[in-house]
């Protein structure tokens, strides 16, 4: 066996555990997403520029999310190229 192919395979498994926990990650997270929302639904107390900040932060924190799973499916992408 070449070691492009080892290297490939390498790359193969890693995407794959990437990918299997990143979608834990997103899993997780809107289910974060969905118990602070019942929380600021029950929370009269919370000023409504408080839920705001709250809302606002955890748009970013999914932004986020998402541009790392964008920055490392073009990694692997050009790892893939390169071994090609």
């Amino acid at each position: 066996m070449d070691q492009k192919e080892i290297m490939r395979q390498m790359l193969k498994f890693n995407k794959a555990a990437f990918d299997n926990t990143f979608t834990a990650m997103v899993m997780l997270q809107e289910q974060m997403d969905r118990m602070v929302k019942m929380f600021l639904d029950q929370a009269t107390w919370v000023p409504k520029e408080g839920k705001q900040a709250i809302n606002e932060w955890v748009k970013t924190y999914k932004k986020g999310g998402d541009d790392l799973k964008k920055t490392m499916d073009e990694g692997f992408k050009k790892l893939e190229e390169y071994l090609v």
